[in-house]
């Protein structure tokens, strides 16, 4: 009878354990590929900050499963994210890729990843294919389109009745894509237009192409730490006082700090800056500089935002990620509350949002941060949605 006993109280103990998710649930194998090593590291480390504050924020988990978080370094370079993307997806069977810091990297993996039917929760580079044609029902991107900042930046300059402007980007897909943006709102004719390497830390020759074409305003993208030496080098050169400088991702949180004041008056573009007065962007905000003792980027705060873009959507399928129609329709609903504010999804995975205008400034604690003084576009859809046929 005691035998008899024993073995119905095992077997009831087990189903009680099979049935509650919190005991029975695995863990979630999410992979975030960033780079997190040379002279833009700083973009990852935000991305993987922001990712994991929240992750730390709610033990671990992501719509009450657990995470077993893996991170790899894309080292910015296409063939060291081939690598990791592969040994993700093949060796670790993992359902879910994140992060992603630079466009070439993010077309040197968007096609296997995809195709391999692993969601792609991209939190940084947002080129233009996979915008437009290239683009895939398992991308879901958490930033912007690459076009987009540089599109707000040059309707203000427009507005502003700027003439005779030199542009300067790295050339690669991101600098192309963010030059076109500008473009595309700005219809002066351009003074000159500079490319550099990617890789490019010594920018006194492009400076002195600056001088010499006497423009009325320079417009620069430089991420990470190319725009600290870029910025620096164009103060250092005398030009700050002379030159208005326009931007996108040259001064953010991450880069101020080095730059120093002269760095005040920059004008940036972007999708969201601290000073945004929602609940869940003073949440993350305050949160954010408590645990890292610094006021978090752009890259932090998209990151965080596909951290709460997956908290909904794995809530919503009990955490059954295998159902990937279940769980691809539970992401495009984005059931979450931004910090940028309003969210939603494309016909492309890439955001509708707005878009805008900061210019650096002291904040009330007397620290260089961003301020927002203009709102060119309200709920904006990207230039390339309508060459994807989703």
């Amino acid at each position: 009878m005691r035998h008899a006993l024993r073995s119905a109280l095992a077997a009831t103990a087990l189903t009680l354990a099979f049935c509650s998710p919190s005991m029975a649930q695995e863990p979630i194998k999410i992979g975030f590929i960033g780079t997190l090593s040379g002279p833009t590291a700083a973009v990852g480390q935000d991305q993987l900050d922001g990712f994991k504050l929240f992750l730390d924020m709610h033990g671990g988990k992501l719509g009450g499963v657990p995470i077993e978080l893996l991170q790899e370094d894309s080292q910015m370079k296409p063939d060291v994210a081939r690598q990791v993307a592969r040994s993700l997806v093949e060796r670790e069977k993992t359902p879910i890729i994140t992060g992603v810091s630079f466009s070439n990297e993010m077309l040197a993996i968007h096609k296997y990843i995809t195709d391999k039917e692993v969601f792609l929760v991209g939190s940084n580079a947002g080129p233009s294919q996979i915008a437009g044609k290239q683009c895939s029902p398992y991308q879901f991107i958490t930033s912007w389109q690459g076009d987009q900042a540089a599109e707000a930046v040059g309707q203000y300059a427009q507005e502003k009745g700027l003439k005779n402007i030199v542009v300067l980007a790295p050339n690669y897909q991101a600098g192309k894509d963010i030059v076109q943006g500008f473009k595309r709102y700005y219809k002066e004719p351009l003074a000159d237009e500079i490319y550099t390497a990617l890789t490019q830390l010594d920018f006194s020759a492009e400076l002195s192409q600056v001088v010499a074409a006497q423009p009325d305003a320079v417009f620069a993208f430089f991420p990470g730490g190319l725009g600290v030496a870029f910025a620096k080098q164009y103060a250092q050169a005398g030009l700050m006082d002379k030159i208005p400088l326009l931007s996108t991702f040259v001064t953010d949180a991450l880069s101020l700090p080095a730059i120093g004041d002269s760095a005040l008056g920059i004008i940036s573009g972007g999708f969201w800056a601290p000073d945004f007065d929602n609940a869940q962007s003073r949440k993350f905000v305050e949160a954010f500089e408590a645990k890292y003792g610094r006021i978090p980027s752009n890259y932090a705060a998209q990151s965080y935002d596909a951290a709460l873009l997956l908290d909904s959507a794995i809530a919503k399928v009990d955490g059954k990620v295998d159902d990937k129609p279940a769980f691809m329709a539970a992401l495009k609903a984005a059931d979450f509350e931004s910090v940028r504010g309003g969210f939603s999804f494309g016909n492309n995975g890439f955001p509708i949002q707005g878009m805008h205008v900061m210019e650096v400034a002291k904040d009330e604690k007397g620290r260089l941060n961003l301020k927002t003084i203009a709102t060119p576009f309200e709920k904006y859809q990207d230039a390339y949605h309508e060459q994807c046929e989703l």
